[in-house]
């Protein structure tokens, strides 16, 4: 049951590991968690029960995957995201039964970002690093990062912190934002956008 693709991690006797399964070090699948041929998983990630992932997701280090998630052909998942319980991802804007498109659409969930619990995320879209999709709320075009996003469809909300604060920016100070955890940020209001500076 357990290969040298992943032998470092812990796989629940119950969880459905097919052959082909790349899973880094660290990681924590659970019971009926079922991983097809051709996934490939980071290290220190924690899959939890009754999760679905497809062959062709690509999922980064220390990823969090709340239960009853479903991952689908066409998603990649970069480092330190979290993917709240019951969130939902799709991959075919033109979906027929027993008719598939020659390629599916592309999902992209940059670094750090937070999807809510229920959260639905179109296909074709990128939710942007450390920005926070609301429980329920659904995504139907791209999240800049340091977003919070909300509602149905999911409309801007605030700008976030790393940690999830809230950043007030202040115009007398050229509109930067210090947050208490100790990082700072730049908003540019040319083209509506935050970076995070040293």
């Amino acid at each position: 049951f357990m290969s040298k693709k992943h032998s470092e991690a812990f796989l629940h006797p119950k969880a459905l590991v097919d052959d082909n399964v790349t899973v880094g070090a660290g990681t924590r699948v659970w019971a009926f968690a079922h991983l097809l041929s051709g996934a490939v998983v980071g290290s220190e990630c924690n899959i939890c029960d009754h999760t679905f992932i497809e062959g062709a997701v690509r999922i980064g280090d220390r990823v969090t995957i709340k239960s009853g998630v479903y991952l689908w052909d066409g998603l990649v998942v970069e480092d330190d995201v979290f993917i709240g319980p019951a969130a939902v991802f799709t991959n075919d804007l033109r979906p027929r039964s027993r008719q598939y498109p020659p390629e599916y659409a592309k999902t992209l969930l940059r670094q750090g970002c937070s999807i809510g619990a229920n959260a639905t995320i179109l296909a074709d879209n990128t939710v942007g690093r450390y920005a926070m999709v609301a429980a329920g709320s659904v995504v139907t075009s791209d999240v800049p990062d340091y977003a919070l996003v909300v509602g149905n469809p999911a409309r801007f909300r605030n700008w976030i912190c790393r940690c999830g604060r809230k950043l007030e920016f202040n115009n007398h100070q050229a509109n930067q934002c210090h947050c208490t955890c100790g990082c700072s940020f730049r908003l540019d209001t040319n083209n509506n956008t935050v970076k995070e500076i040293a």
